[in-house]
């Protein structure tokens, strides 16, 4: 088996916690992995320990300078490891986790016989652990459709477990995802709007920190991730929604015809009023995991 890793680091006040995640990144049994990282503008440790780290294998990438934020700090990491073309698969990395060691060996071991002209995006699963990396619990198996237009509603691909074949990235770096979205969410979306392969591993593959400075973070139950949306209410959940849809409006050259279609039909019933919402209620594929999710997004779609 052959096929070089890019692995993408983004990095924001991550002192404390990088060690351990380089250290696992020198452990792997895929050998084949190049690491290009990007630093948010951190007061603190995190570029120096960026620098020193297999000065031999890694590519800091400076421009553009300044504060990006999370998902733009990917896609410009993504388009940096594009440009070299050994770089056959492509793999989000977080600051504060802990890979196993097969974790790139498995992911590139099952894009690897898909076609390469296609794009194929793999995710797993993780064990959740604390500060100190003490078990909590366990990333929630994966359900539900993967097919479009299903993940417009909810995203089953965490970026930490997340791993792009050339043609994925290419896709994604030739995108416009809007500002509202996250690297991942948008990642695993297009992939699936433009008809590529979504391979789910139910291995746990890494250790998920949760340490309460996440970004994001993982919900260890449906009940919790329901519950939080409900607390969260409509806005953010409809802000993302009708952003997804102008993102791949304006994205319409990289998308099948059919695919075009539907999202204009979909944002013409997000527009239509009462009438339209009430389309959007029984519109195929549009539905969370579990019962009480999908409850959830029919009112949010329905007031949102």
């Amino acid at each position: 088996m052959g096929g070089s890793v890019a692995i993408l680091l983004a990095s924001y006040q991550g002192a404390r916690f990088l060690p351990e995640q380089l250290a696992s990144l020198e452990r792997q049994s895929c050998a084949e992995w190049r690491l290009y990282w990007r630093d948010d503008g951190s007061s603190d440790a995190s570029p120096a320990l960026l620098a020193a780290f297999a000065p031999e294998r890694s590519t800091a990438v400076t421009e553009p300078a300044g504060h990006l934020g999370v998902a733009q700090s990917f896609f410009t990491l993504l388009a940096a490891a594009l440009a070299d073309p050994a770089n056959d698969f492509f793999a989000f990395c977080d600051q504060d986790d802990v890979w196993r060691e097969d974790k790139l060996a498995r992911a590139r071991d099952a894009l690897e016989i898909l076609p390469a002209q296609r794009p194929a995006l793999y995710c797993a699963r993780a064990t959740l652990v604390g500060r100190d990396l003490a078990p909590l619990g366990h990333m929630p198996p994966f359900g539900g459709s993967t097919r479009f237009p299903g993940p417009l509603v909810g995203n089953i691909a965490a970026g930490c477990n997340m791993i792009l074949n050339r043609a994925a990235a290419e896709l994604i770096a030739a995108s416009q995802p809007p500002p509202e979205t996250l690297h991942d969410w948008w990642s695993y979306l297009l992939v699936s709007a433009a008809e590529g392969f979504i391979l789910t591993d139910p291995e746990e593959v890494l250790l998920y920190r949760q340490h309460g400075g996440n970004v994001i973070g993982a919900p260890r139950s449906r009940l919790n991730r329901a519950l939080a949306a409900l607390a969260r209410g409509p806005r953010p959940f409809m802000v993302r929604f009708r952003a997804h849809l102008a993102g791949l409006a304006a994205s319409a050259a990289l998308l099948p015809e059919p695919v075009n279609r539907e999202v204009a039909a979909l944002s013409a019933a997000l527009a239509g009023g009462i009438n339209g919402r009430m389309r959007l209620l029984a519109w195929p594929g549009l539905r969370r995991r579990g019962a009480l999710e999908t409850l959830l997004l029919r009112l949010w779609l329905l007031i949102g």
